[in-house]
């Protein structure tokens, strides 16, 4: 009998292994995409993807998408060596000493530290349920904070057989207590009041070429590091997140839970828009512009502009204008980086080769590589470009007083239409860049911080020529009515079934 309880004993705890540790293996051993439930999510895999080139990278992002689990679990890899066979980003063959850093002694014990441990246990050893698996646990000590529970550093086993180092810090420590220690990285979960902390983690990661991970939900606004991130300087790379974009919060969980928060913070707790839109040059929800595709009428007139991507990716965006009644709709976009012109042309043919496309002055430079300008490629390769580069009217000009060109007509044009329900976008897949792009593009000393603006910008040049869109001259072209989720644009275009 003894035997037998005996046996079930060692089951039950075999059970609570499996369920309590090494969940690093578990939960990112394969991505969502490749069809494990529990992998990580495409927008986390591009985080993790970006630290091959990125220093400093940020997750600006609604409340519970997964940002702490997503740094949280970099912070394990990297401390014991075990990356997944999909890991793409920055990686160390030795152990590593990293920072880890949130608002308050208690909040550090109960999130980040958690997160990363699991709960203390009765003999007050941390228990293993978080990323670090419990085997790679070694040497620890407890801070004396007046708080019961808090970690001070943790010693991580590396696969290479020495110790990293995680150290746990608090924000109302002060900046001074980050001083001192060269490391080779720092996550910081939320912001510091005190933009010292920011840079001293800046500091202690230079000497090493280090890693500074910075995870928000931005409720304090268009704050200095928000800003120093979205202005994505040198090394600096940041990603959103909304609700959208946790398929584990259901659409019904999603409007619940929206309609419990005050409407000022609404965008911000579901959309990670700063708070207040501070900065922001459209301070318009998405739900204000959004509508379900449907099938556009052939006398809708059609216009599409492309942003070259010289040295950022290209871009595209459709429009369709009902003149009835001024209203465009944004119904598809296109954004991709590192491609040749001749790629980007027949993204632009496919969707249609009889759509006049509207281009700005850039396209008149020439190619490095083959000395024509980016315009005749495109051109060269059948898309119709039109004969000059995108430029307000001469009656706008003289009515409104700008230049040909201004950028910040074209803002405030599509802002006004946003406003009075003529600018609408099509609820599908392809337009959510051009939305993550609208929610953070800023301004900086009273002028628009041109960063993260491609669709956003190829829109202001289709919207600049809509003199030139036309209407599509074979009645039978017309966009099929379909739910959004199954909305496929380039089905519309196709000449030959």
């Amino acid at each position: 009998m003894s035997s037998i309880v005996d046996q079930l004993d060692a089951l039950v705890s075999e059970a609570q292994d499996y369920m309590t540790h090494n969940i690093l293996e578990r939960f990112y051993a394969l991505k969502a995409d490749q069809g494990h439930k529990n992998g990580p999510y495409n927008w986390q895999v591009s985080f993790h993807d970006a630290g091959v080139l990125f220093n400093e990278r940020g997750i600006i992002a609604a409340n519970q998408t997964g940002k702490t689990r997503t740094a949280g679990a970099e912070v394990a890899i990297h401390a014991t060596g075990r990356y997944p066979s999909w890991w793409q980003g920055k990686r160390w063959d030795r152990p590593v000493s990293l920072i880890v850093a949130g608002q308050t002694n208690e909040d550090v014990r109960d999130i980040q530290q958690l997160c990363l441990f699991g709960a203390i246990n009765d003999r007050r050893t941390p228990e293993g349920s978080g990323w670090v698996p419990r085997e790679c646990i070694g040497d620890f000590g407890y801070r004396q904070c007046g708080l019961d529970g808090v970690l001070d550093f943790v010693k991580v086993r590396h696969v290479s057989g020495g110790w990293s180092q995680i150290t746990l810090k608090s924000y109302q420590q002060g900046w001074e207590k980050f001083q001192g220690r060269t490391v080779d990285g720092c996550w910081l979960d939320e912001e510091p009041d005190d933009y010292r902390i920011f840079t001293e983690c800046e500091t202690r990661v230079l000497v090493l070429d280090g890693i500074i991970l910075f995870t928000n939900t931005p409720l304090k606004g268009m704050s200095e590091i928000v800003r120093h991130f979205l202005d994505r300087g040198p090394g600096t790379w940041y990603i959103t997140a909304t609700w959208e974009d946790a398929a584990h919060i259901t659409p019904e969980k999603r409007a619940e839970r929206a309609a419990k928060y005050p409407e000022y913070e609404r965008e911000t707790r579901t959309k990670g828009v700063p708070m207040m839109g501070t900065g922001l040059v459209y301070p318009i929800p998405d739900e204000m512009i959004l509508c379900e595709p449907f099938q556009i009428p052939t006398y809708y007139r059609r216009i599409a502009g492309v942003d070259f991507g010289i040295d950022h990716p290209a871009a595209g965006s459709w429009i369709a204008h009902d003149s009835d009644v001024d209203i465009l709709y944004l119904y598809d976009c296109y954004k991709e980086p590192g491609k040749t012109p001749a790629y980007h042309a027949q993204a632009f043919k496919a969707r249609g080769d009889w759509i006049p496309v509207a281009w700005p002055h850039d396209g008149m430079q020439r190619d490095k590589g083959s000395g024509v300008p980016l315009a005749a490629q495109y051109r060269s390769r059948g898309v119709n470009m039109l004969t000059e580069p995108a430029q307000w009217d001469s009656e706008i000009q003289r009515q409104r007083g700008v230049r040909a060109q201004s950028r910040e007509a074209g803002a405030m044009e599509l802002l006004e239409r946003m406003h009075t329900g003529r600018f609408k976008v099509f609820n599908v897949p392809s337009t959510r860049a051009f939305l993550e792009e609208k929610r953070m593009l800023h301004r900086k000393d009273g002028l628009i911080v041109a960063v993260n603006d491609d669709i956003e910008s190829s829109v202001r040049y289709a919207m600049m020529m809509l003199r030139c869109a036309i209407a599509d001259a074979d009645s039978t072209r017309s966009l099929p009515r379909m739910q959004a989720d199954d909305f496929d644009p380039l089905a519309a275009f196709s000449r030959h079934p």
